[in-house]
């Protein structure tokens, strides 16, 4: 299904035609292309929608459900310094999930058809469209996908009084993550802490894109090798 000498129209549909382009999709998805406008990923209006999400979505849909989460904990008699813990530990835990899928699964090298496909809708129209500002945030049906087994795993590992208050840290840490994102995408920040991470994660995108997977902070670049350097002669993908 891999066309050869294939070019991608960007005025048409994206998703379905991203696999044709095999091994050179690697090469043509990293050449970002600078615009607040986004493409259009399919034909089909009900999904096209599915792809795109205001970013106060993801503090509206899931702020309440970390809520209730922690809720459950403290009437099932969880003292405040462990629910503390138990969310701390979640934030913690979210951390290194959000660093090991962004270098292990969204920068995953493809070259087949539905690998190139799958990848772009994973990650690829990301670093390909890095300011469409309505796929910057994971979209809500998805997430509560990936939710369900993520629970039934805590719930597996942990006991019933704490396994809701590591779920709500989890997810609050998800939430953080999600929002920060966007912020170092389209916000304006003053101070020297997110002024540092805004450049740190857009170095990611058009300088160093094989090195600096981390959001929210440069913490498990540091400690698996991936921090890239302060100055590098070219971009490497």
């Amino acid at each position: 299904m891999v066309a050869q000498d294939f070019t991608v129209d960007l005025s048409k549909p994206l998703v379905f035609q991203v696999g044709h382009l095999g091994e050179d999709y690697q090469e043509w998805v990293h050449q970002p292309i600078v615009s607040k406008e986004g493409p259009r990923f399919f034909d089909s209006d009900f999904w096209e929608a599915l792809t795109r999400t205001k970013w106060w979505a993801i503090p509206l849909i899931w702020l309440p459900v970390v809520t209730w989460s922690i809720s459950r904990s403290v009437r099932m008699g969880l003292e405040l310094p462990r629910l503390v813990l138990m969310m701390a530990i979640g934030i913690f835990v979210w951390t290194l999930m959000e660093y090991s899928l962004h270098r292990f699964l969204f920068h995953i090298k493809t070259k087949t058809y539905w690998g190139n496909t799958i990848h772009y809708l994973l990650h690829g129209c990301h670093h390909k469209h890095p300011m469409d500002g309505l796929r910057l945030v994971f979209p809500p049906a998805g997430a509560a996908v990936i939710c369900v087994p993520l629970w039934n795993l805590i719930k597996f590992l942990s006991t019933p009084t704490t396994a809701p208050a590591l779920f709500g840290g989890g997810l609050l840490g998800y939430v953080m993550y999600d929002v920060t994102h966007y912020y170092l995408h389209h916000g304006q920040p003053s101070s020297k802490v997110p002024r540092s991470l805004k450049k740190y994660h857009l170095n990611h995108h058009f300088r160093i894109q094989d090195m600096g997977f981390g959001i929210t902070s440069s913490l498990w670049d540091r400690v698996f090798g991936t921090l890239p350097p302060s100055k590098a002669p070219g971009k490497s993908r």
